[in-house]
């Protein structure tokens, strides 16, 4: 078992960065991929980013390529979400989720995800 909490989401304005954190729980956390995911009411779930159980592997969605970094620290049993240069399409409420087994590939596909958090909102404006 997993529990996962984000926290980090607040208002912000076009340009801004935010970094979101999601600590687990369980002696899992460092065994499992992870993924970010965001949905607003008028989306279905999207994918942002996902990160290999070691941290080798990261793969990103095209709308947030070269402006958001996933990272993670297993020591601390903490994943990561480093938001630059945030848009007004960026507004969502984030969730982060563990992969369903331990020790493989991360997916950007939320079927394949297990353990999910309660999310954070992340709010842009002009």
């Amino acid at each position: 078992q997993v529990q996962l909490g984000e926290s980090g989401g607040g208002s912000v304005q076009i340009g801004d960065s935010l970094t979101l954190s999601c600590v687990g729980s369980g002696d899992t956390f460092g065994s499992r991929a992870m993924g970010w995911f965001r949905q607003t009411s008028e989306k279905e779930r999207e994918f942002v980013a996902t990160i290999s159980w070691i941290g080798d592997r990261k793969i990103y969605s095209d709308n947030v390529k070269g402006r958001f970094t996933i990272s993670r620290d297993n020591s601390r049993s903490t994943l990561y979400l480093q938001m630059n240069n945030l848009q007004p399409g960026d507004t969502a409420v984030y969730y982060c989720a563990a992969r369903d087994n331990l020790y493989i590939d991360p997916s950007s596909s939320a079927h394949m995800y297990e353990y999910w958090g309660q999310g954070t909102q992340v709010t842009v404006s002009s």
